[in-house]
């Protein structure tokens, strides 16, 4: 999703979660965990999926819903990245917020527009061996 075509519906998202992070630990002052990433990546997907059950509307905004899931995973994941200062577990965040879109929706797309492939939690956190040098690890 680009924000050209959002048309504010992920600055309010994302206002949210930076909000909500600010009250509960400051920006930039949560521990770097998986429950901090749980918990911020939760409420944010969590809000932004019950706007579009609220408003039904809101869809529309977004051309049916087809940029839905990356428009609340990009305010999850920049949430988690107030909470945290980390970029690692701002992608975490993104991760987590597809996994969840999809439980709920049982898919992440609209009508040709798939993104099962978003579901990339193994991308975080990840090292892999250099090439022609296994025991030399890059990546983390």
């Amino acid at each position: 999703a680009t924000a050209a075509y959002t048309d504010n519906v992920l600055d309010d998202f994302t206002t949210f979660g930076k909000e909500y992070v600010e009250d509960k630990y400051g920006i930039g002052e949560a521990p770097n965990t998986m429950d901090t990433v749980l918990d911020v990546g939760s409420e944010v997907t969590f809000y932004a999926l019950e706007q579009f059950e609220d408003y039904p509307a809101l869809l529309e905004t977004i051309f049916g819903g087809s940029q839905r899931a990356s428009i609340v995973a990009a305010a999850a994941g920049c949430s988690t990245g107030f909470a945290t200062a980390n970029a690692q577990t701002a992608l975490s965040g993104w991760y987590l917020s597809m996994l969840l879109h999809k439980e709920q929706h049982s898919r992440l797309g609209f009508y040709g527009y798939y993104l099962q492939d978003q579901c990339g939690s193994t991308n975080v956190f990840s090292v892999r061996g250099d090439k022609g040098l296994p025991t030399e690890l890059k990546g983390a």
